[in-house]
């Protein structure tokens, strides 16, 4: 299975400096995710993080930034959104029907199917799918090592997710919500908890 850490929505102080410790214990699937945000603070924020992280970065949004910094790939978080013209390189998609499942898979890299679990990071954004539908499209094979499970994923579920032949988990507000950017400079408690999640997945 792979780990795939997306980040906050939004931008924080010490973003770059917890980024850049997740790399040195291995992460090595980052997706940059902020929605709504000026490129510019993802433009700053890459170039404080070492160039040996780039080629692990997904970006959601901005795409340009992928041949700037010479990033891994682009993410399109609506599954009708079309690639951009003359892009070549990796393109991951997030989907949130199962139906679509097959046919997106043939245009992409990768998926992230959402929302397996009600979202740690988003209440408003419960469950898209019961246990019996997630069972019933893997014993159909949609589900396998290219799709990736997003959506209130955390240590007790990975291995359900691991069950349904998940090729990989996306995980946000679970690791997210161990460091709070208001009032907390160590980030130690997030990096051990990467360390813990990592030696559940690999």
């Amino acid at each position: 299975m792979k780990l795939a850490i997306m980040t906050k929505s939004t931008f924080f102080v010490e973003e770059d400096k917890i980024l850049a410790a997740l790399f040195d214990v291995g992460l090595d699937n980052l997706h940059l995710y902020k929605p709504e945000t000026s490129p510019i603070y993802s433009e700053r924020l890459l170039s404080l993080l070492p160039d040996k992280a780039y080629e692990k970065i997904f970006v959601h949004g901005h795409y340009y930034l992928k041949d700037e910094y010479r990033l891994a790939g682009i993410h399109l978080d609506n599954a009708a959104e079309p690639v951009p013209e003359g892009y070549k390189g990796k393109v991951g998609r997030t989907c949130r029907d199962l139906t679509q499942l097959k046919e997106l898979k043939k245009q992409s890299a990768y998926i992230f199917l959402g929302n397996v679990f009600n979202s740690q990071s988003e209440p408003l954004e419960p469950s898209t799918f019961t246990m019996n539908e997630l069972e019933d499209a893997a014993d159909k094979g949609l589900i396998d090592k290219r799709v990736y499970a997003l959506g209130g994923m955390n240590v007790d579920n990975i291995q359900v997710a691991r069950d349904l032949g998940f090729g990989g988990v996306v995980i946000r507000g679970d690791l997210w919500n161990k460091f709070n950017i208001h009032n907390q400079m160590d980030y130690k408690e997030l990096i051990t908890y990467f360390e813990k999640l990592r030696k559940l997945i690999y």
